[in-house]
C-alpha cells in the first residue's frame, strides 16, 4: 500500500522590493500540505489473545475490539498563510499566521452492541476542522553596551468543529462518546460542536432562571446528554522578558489561558462530604447553614420555583443525605463546570556567565554559563478556587476538561551549568 501526500509552498521577500529605511525584513508566505496518519498496530486483522491458562488448560479469546482490514489512512489537509516583518534594524518585529486544516478518515474504535461479539470496532470516522491564528512579536526597548532588554509576546486562537462522523445502516451518527467518567460526565465528538464536548445533566430553567424543586434544591434535566461544557480554551498567550546586564541575565515567562471548561470531580465529592468552606458557615440570616431548616438553617438557592415565582424554599444542609451540594442529592453536573482560565509565572531563570578573562585561560573552551531555574513559581490568577486548572485526569485529549484527584501545584527548582566549546 502506498499513499501520496503532496505539499507546496511559496514565499516572497517584499523587503527586497521596497526600499525603506525603517523596514529591515518583510516576507509573505503561503503553503498547502497533506499529511497522513497510520492505524494503530494490530488493528487490521483479528488475532487471538492468550489470557492466563485455566490450570494446565491453555485459553484463547478474541479481543473485545473488532479490527478492520479496510481501514484507510487518516489524512489532514492544511492551508497556511502568513506575514513576518522586522523594523528599525531588528528592534521590533512580528510573525502572524492564519491556518485552516481539515482532518478526515480518522481512525478510532467506536462502541458497538456486545451482541455482535465485540464491544467496539475500528472505523474511519468523519471530519474535524481547525481554524485559527498565531501571533508572535518581539521588541528590544533598550540595547546598550552593558544592558539589553528584549521582550516577546505570543498569542494563539483556535476554533475546531466536528463536521461529520460516520453512518451505520444509512443513518448518520451525530455523536461519538470518547470517554465516560465518574460523576456522570462524558467527553464527546458531537457534530456541529468542538471536539471533546462535555455532556451531563444540566439545570432546568424557567424564564431564564434556575428552577428548584419542592425541597429547594436545583432540578436536573432528565437527560444526561446535555452539552454542559467546551474544554477548548478561547485563546492562549505568553509574555517573555530577557534582561542582560554585563555577565548577568534574567529571564521570566508569564503564561496565560483564557476560557476552557473543566468538570471537577474533586469539588463534586468534596462538597458532597462537606470538606469545602462553601458547604458550611452562616446563611443570609446569620444562622449556621447546617442547622435544621425549622431552626433557621439551610440554604436559599437563587432561582425560581416551577411556577416561575421567586424561590422561597430553604434547602436543608444538615448532613450527607440532606446536603444541597455534591453527589448525595445528585445536583446538575453543570453546577461543577468551572472556568479553566489562569495566569501563571511559568519560569524564572538567573544566569551568570563567567568572565572572558577566566575562560581564555582554558584552551578550547568558549564559555561557561551557570543558571538557577524555577518552574511554576506562582499562579497569579485562576478561576478554579481549590485546584490548579492544568491538573486534569491524564495527559491525553480524551480527558481534557475533566479533573479528578488533582494534586496541589508544585514548584520546581533547578541548577544548570552549560559549557560552550
Amino acid at each position: 500500500s502506498s499513499y501520496f501526500y503532496p505539499s507546496a509552498a511559496l514565499g516572497f521577500v517584499f523587503s527586497n522590493a521596497v526600499n525603506t529605511p525603517w523596514l529591515s525584513h518583510g516576507k509573505l508566505r503561503v503553503n498547502y500540505a497533506e499529511v497522513g496518519n497510520d492505524a494503530p498496530a494490530l488493528s487490521l486483522f483479528d488475532v487471538y489473545d492468550k489470557p492466563t491458562a485455566f490450570g494446565s488448560i491453555p485459553l484463547f479469546s478474541l479481543p473485545s475490539t473488532k479490527n478492520n482490514p479496510n481501514l484507510r489512512s487518516e489524512r489532514t489537509k492544511s492551508f497556511e498563510a502568513g506575514i513576518e516583518a522586522e523594523f528599525f534594524e531588528g528592534r521590533v518585529g512580528f510573525d502572524l499566521t492564519y491556518y485552516q486544516s481539515s482532518t478526515f478518515d480518522q481512525i478510532f474504535a467506536v462502541n458497538t452492541t456486545s451482541a455482535t461479539g465485540n464491544t467496539a470496532r475500528f472505523v474511519n470516522s468523519g471530519e474535524i476542522s481547525n481554524t485559527g491564528i498565531e501571533l508572535s512579536a518581539f521588541g528590544i526597548p533598550v540595547n546598550t553596551n552593558n544592558f539589553t532588554w528584549r521582550f516577546g509576546l505570543t498569542f494563539s486562537r483556535n476554533r475546531n468543529e466536528v463536521v461529520d462522523l460516520y453512518e451505520i445502516g444509512g443513518v448518520e451518527v451525530t455523536n461519538v462518546q470518547l470517554a465516560s467518567f465518574q460523576g456522570g460526565v462524558t467527553t464527546n465528538a458531537a457534530v456541529g460542536h468542538p471536539y471533546g464536548t462535555l455532556r451531563g445533566t444540566n439545570f432546568v430553567y424557567t424564564n431564564g432562571q434556575r428552577t428548584v424543586n419542592d425541597d429547594g434544591r436545583y432540578v436536573a434535566t432528565a437527560s444526561s446528554a446535555e452539552i454542559i461544557g467546551n474544554p477548548n480554551p478561547d485563546w492562549l498567550g505568553g509574555i517573555t522578558n530577557n534582561l542582560n546586564y554585563k555577565n548577568f541575565a534574567l529571564s521570566f515567562l508569564v503564561d496565560m489561558r483564557y476560557g476552557g471548561d473543566i468538570f471537577s470531580l474533586d469539588q463534586w465529592y468534596g462538597d458532597g462530604t462537606g470538606l469545602y468552606p462553601d458547604t458550611a458557615g452562616l446563611n443570609e440570616n446569620g444562622v449556621p447553614s447546617r442547622d435544621p431548616v425549622d431552626e433557621g438553617g439551610g440554604i436559599l438557592l437563587p432561582g425560581v420555583q416551577a411556577d416561575g415565582s421567586p424561590n422561597t424554599i430553604r434547602a436543608g444542609n444538615e448532613d450527607g443525605s440532606e446536603t444541597v451540594f455534591g453527589y448525595p442529592t445528585s445536583p446538575p453536573r453543570a453546577w461543577y463546570i468551572f472556568d479553566g482560565s489562569y495566569v501563571k509565572l511559568r519560569e524564572v531563570a538567573v544566569t551568570y556567565s563567567l568572565p572572558a578573562g577566566f575562560i581564555e585561560k582554558i584552551k578550547g573552551l568558549g564559555g561557561i554559563d551557570i543558571s538557577l531555574v524555577g518552574r511554576n513559581l506562582w499562579i497569579i490568577h485562576k478561576n478554579m478556587e481549590y485546584s490548579d486548572p492544568e491538573e486534569t485526569l491524564s495527559s491525553g485529549n480524551v480527558s481534557n476538561g475533566y479533573q479528578s484527584g488533582a494534586y496541589p501545584a508544585v514548584r520546581t527548582y533547578g541548577f544548570n551549568v552549560r559549557f560552550k566549546f
